[in-house]
């Protein structure tokens, strides 16, 4: 398996070099050169499999300059019972005939971002291995509130690698930033910045182009990559996650084989989206993706119109996590698309750089139409559907996951589709606790802490073990910087 350049600018590369890299060096992201594709007697085969084993199905189709001992050894480390405090890993529950929740946030920091971030620093380790890398492995990491601490958790103490991570100043929830603020660990940094998530994620995209800048942490012993889901290790793990979805539902009858499924995803940086197209692409039977955006909801009004553009005022929502303006990963999406056609993007991109929009062809729009629903929720109709949800079935919601399970309701009433429909669940209720507590109560406490507390008392719902006792822990980290000043930043943590 080789991997490419979107923008047709990078030879072929390793799984290895690509995971070690992160990012295509001058701009692009790799992406496999060739889809896999699965027999899909193998696919029904797997409702008898463990997660694990399910997995190393998946991962052995794209990694596959890493034996099958360094495989099995990876997962093994990776989806266990100290990781992962379910028997399934990411389960599956039913709400009710056709509507299922695919809880992604059973990992050490309750967010869907374990499941790729407690694999990836084992691929990491082992890349930088086999392409004989000599300099430590300097990790940037751009974040709305999740992949931070999931990131900082992965690789925090792991020998020949130091981790960096952005994240917006009042952009994430008090529990993400308490989250990555108390982070042990000698080689983990933790940086706010005073702007947006655009912010964070454009400056570190912007280091990974520069020549200049690259050749200065070289010089200095130390070799860029990425945690973020621009790096294919990130992504690649996802996939799993998604023939498991299939497997358990074949496994507890929900479905059978060869039947097809929706998924609704709350969406932001198109990663996990974009994984389960992947998935499809490789056989399973998935009928139409439903991308679910709150206000900002730039990737609704470009699947509508063809046209993507980052012209429009950014929202701070009670769903930080999908505060974004700029989908990193919807570039490997148009390049799959278009058929692999770099000149594209790159005409795409520029304009994206110039102009801030772009405007897609007709033909690859009406591609994407086929296959992609656009959906959105307002804070209002979060709310509502929060609440609506608990007393319907007694499940509590994140306010991300209702935004996923607003776009499916949406998208039933204006079409006659009854495919089974699994949304992602990408946290844990108690990551946004305030905003779910609002969604059932008046709330006149302040504290986010006590308000979780709270929470638990309502809903009887046991406090996720990543998040107790956080505001006890001391704090570990306390740099801030202006949007202008990474590099300087950069600088500064590595004393260069």
């Amino acid at each position: 398996m080789k991997y490419i350049s979107t923008r047709g600018n990078y030879e072929q590369a390793s799984a290895a070099e690509a995971i070690s890299l992160g990012m295509v060096p001058g701009g692009g992201l790799f992406v496999p050169k060739d889809i896999p594709n699965l027999d899909k007697q193998e696919i029904y085969k797997m409702k008898d499999l463990s997660y694990g084993e399910i997995a190393y199905k998946v991962l052995k189709e794209f990694l596959t300059d890493y034996s099958s001992e360094e495989l099995e050894e990876i997962i093994l480390a990776t989806y266990n019972a100290e990781g992962f405090s379910h028997k399934d890993i990411a389960p599956v529950v039913k709400l009710e005939d056709g509507l299922y929740i695919l809880e992604l946030w059973h990992g050490p920091t309750a967010a869907f971002k374990d499941m790729a971030l407690q694999l990836m620093p084992h691929l990491l380790v082992k890349a930088v291995e086999k392409s004989q890398v000599d300099k430590e492995i300097l990790i940037l990491v751009a974040t709305s509130g999740d992949t931070g601490k999931a990131a900082l958790e992965g690789f925090k103490d792991i020998d020949g690698v130091k981790i960096i991570v952005f994240y917006p100043n009042d952009g994430v929830s008090k529990v993400q930033e308490a989250q990555m603020l108390t982070t042990d660990g000698d080689n983990t940094f933790v940086v706010g910045v005073d702007g947006n998530f655009d912010d964070c994620q454009s400056g570190v995209k912007e280091i990974f182009g520069d020549d200049d800048f690259n050749a200065l942490i070289e010089e200095s012993g130390y070799q860029f990559s990425s945690a973020n889901s621009i790096n294919w290790g990130r992504l690649v793990p996802q996939i799993v996650y998604y023939f498991a979805t299939y497997a358990y539902l074949l496994r507890d009858g929900e479905i059978k084989e060869g039947e097809k499924i929706n998924i609704s995803v709350p969406t932001g940086n198109f990663g996990n989206i974009l994984a389960a197209y992947y998935a499809r692409e490789m056989g399973l039977p998935i009928n139409k993706f439903i991308c679910a955006s709150n206000d900002n909801k730039v990737l609704t009004d470009f699947l509508e119109s063809g046209e993507y553009s980052t012209n429009r005022e950014f929202k701070k929502t009670i769903s930080p996590s999908m505060d974004i303006l700029i989908s990193s990963n919807l570039e490997r999406f148009l390049f799959e698309m278009t058929g692999h056609n770099s000149q594209k993007i790159n005409g795409w991109y520029g304009d994206l750089k110039e102009n801030g929009a772009f405007k897609v062809d007709e033909e690859t729009k009406e591609k994407i139409k086929g296959l992609f629903v656009g959906e959105w929720a307002n804070e209002k109709e979060t709310k509502e559907t929060i609440r609506e949800v608990y007393q319907r079935y007694d499940y509590l919601l994140d306010t991300h996951t209702a935004v996923g399970v607003k776009a499916y309701q949406d998208y039933l009433e204006g079409s006659s589709d009854n495919t089974p429909m699994v949304v992602d669940s990408t946290a844990n209720p108690y990551k946004f606790s305030k905003s779910v507590l609002e969604a059932l109560e008046k709330v006149e406490e302040d504290n986010e802490f006590r308000i979780l507390e709270r929470l638990s008392e309502l809903s009887g719902l046991r406090v996720h073990r990543g998040l107790k006792g956080l505001e006890d822990k001391d704090i570990k980290h306390n740099r801030s910087i202006l949007a202008s000043q990474i590099r300087e930043g950069i600088k500064d943590i590595l004393e260069i």
